[in-house]
């Protein structure tokens, strides 16, 4: 299951979601998007779990708490849309 992260604060690593999205399940992988021209963090990112009911758990439990000072944004991703 593909799960949208936002609001994140920018001085935290993909390790620091993993550890906070695995308390719910096996996480397959993490990654926070950055500026293309500054490699700077937008704040926002992906976490794909194995399991969707595992995903469902951590997107009910993480959607609108806290993490260092900012409430997290968690929700089902969507498919990007071609322009």
């Amino acid at each position: 299951m593909n799960i949208y992260v936002g609001n994140l604060s920018y001085s935290l690593g993909e390790d620091d979601i993993e550890r906070v999205f695995s308390n719910y399940g096996t996480v397959s992988t993490v990654k926070l998007i950055k500026d293309r021209a500054t490699g700077r963090k937008k704040g926002f990112g992906f976490v794909e779990m194995e399991e969707e009911e595992d995903g469902n758990k951590a997107i009910e439990a993480l959607n609108g708490s806290e993490l260092e000072g900012r409430k997290m944004v968690v929700n089902v991703a969507r498919e990007k849309v071609a322009n």
